[in-house]
């Protein structure tokens, strides 16, 4: 058995930044982290964004994260099956036990499948970074991808593939791409800009059954129709992988529910990242699976495994950018909820805010307005001091 004083189960971008919160109080206490993923921690935005865009963004430079640096002890391509409290232990799937002090559980989440398709070399659920390897191989070669999901993951992905030269068809359940997260104006401009691109779009369908050939997938639609590809990115979103921390014994809700200093039921188990359901202090109790939430949520929860106890009181931001259009956002951004549009120039600069049904605003968008988040988080924690009439010109580019 391998004992460590902090253990991380999980090895993305929380596991990295919970390594460096303990290092700021904790310079020499051992750090194990166990991961699935055969590489060491990276900045998973970049398998969606800059590496199709950019081709002097280097993978060394930009997006390993060198959590070697914290003096952390990596065991990879490896999965927790069990977490003994008691004994203050867990166990691998190869056997192995490891011990801990302090727990913090990153696990994640296990993306969404399509029915009768498992993960392979062609069906790819997007999540890695081998992943990305075996899709830019397939987009180099002039593969015809099929991406199905039409939310964040997906419309990166058919942008960054289709601009890289490969044939892209977008499967998307929405009557227009974006239509979930934006008002009918501003998605119509969104959707315009896979047209323009030659992204085939199939709208308003859904896969009902798929099959994987020795040469590529078949998707068959609920309207029958049947969409023939090298290869499918499979962006439906995720589930967050709870079943360990259930297992053991601690509150699962919507993710495994944490204290405001990020602990669980249990003193020396804490969780963090997309699996942490927490108290946000403007938003009330949410979980959010974007990446400024794991870098700033990882660190506290590094920093509290080293017995620093400080509220987790960062309200997180999330961000994209598919071809020349690109956003910022806090909050809730979902046309479930009203919308109030307050445009420099219509659908190019613009905030679009929601609000729920006593007219509070419950999330911000800010389109290619950049570095105002912080006046974001302001109005919504303002929110019940503000009318409809204060919100126009309240931010603006």
């Amino acid at each position: 058995m391998t004992d460590y004083r902090y253990l991380i189960v999980g090895g993305g971008m929380v596991a990295d930044s919970a390594a460096r919160g303990v290092r700021e109080i904790d310079p020499d206490g051992s750090i194990g982290i166990v991961s699935e993923d055969v590489d060491r921690p990276y900045a998973r935005p970049a398998l969606s964004k800059k590496l199709w865009t950019d081709p002097e963004f280097d993978w060394d430079e930009k997006v390993d994260l060198h959590t070697e640096e914290t003096g952390a002890t990596f065991v990879l391509g490896t999965r927790v099956t069990a977490i003994d409290r008691t004994g203050k232990t867990v166990t691998t799937d190869d056997g192995a036990t490891h011990g801990y002090e302090r727990l913090l559980i990153a696990t994640g989440g296990k993306p969404r499948s399509l029915p009768g398709l498992e993960p392979s070399e062609r069906v790819l659920d997007y999540r890695s970074a081998a992943d990305y390897r075996r899709l830019r191989a397939l987009a180099d070669a002039g593969a015809h991808v099929a991406v199905v999901g039409g939310g964040y993951i997906g419309t990166e992905i058919a942008a960054g593939v289709v601009q890289n030269g490969a044939r892209v068809t977008l499967v998307d359940p929405d009557e227009i791409v974006g239509g979930r997260m934006f008002p009918e104006d501003l998605a119509t401009a969104f959707q315009q800009r896979f047209v323009d691109h030659g992204v085939e779009l199939r709208l308003g369908r859904r896969v009902t059954s798929g099959s994987e050939t020795d040469t590529g997938v078949v998707l068959t639609l609920d309207d029958g129709s049947v969409v023939e590809a090298d290869a499918v990115v499979v962006g439906l979103g995720i589930e967050p992988a709870t079943a360990l921390a259930a297992d053991a014994g601690l509150t699962v809700r919507d993710g495994i529910l944490v204290s405001s200093t990020l602990r669980t039921d249990d003193d020396s188990v804490f969780a963090a990242g997309d699996v942490a359901e927490y108290p946000d202090r403007i938003l009330g109790t949410r979980r959010v699976e974007h990446v400024d939430n794991a870098q700033q949520q990882g660190r506290q929860a590094g920093r509290n495994l080293a017995d620093a106890d400080e509220t987790y009181d960062h309200t997180p931001m999330f961000y994209s950018d598919v071809f020349d259009m690109g956003y910022e956002a806090v909050g809730q951004v979902s046309t479930s909820l009203r919308t109030l549009e307050d445009w420099q120039e219509p659908t190019v600069t613009g905030v679009v805010y929601y609000l729920d049904d006593d007219q509070l605003v419950r999330g911000i968008l800010l389109w290619n307005v950049w570095d105002k988040t912080d006046e974001a988080r302001k109005v919504l924690a303002e929110a019940h001091a503000l009318t409809t009439d204060m919100l126009p010109g309240r931010i603006t580019a």
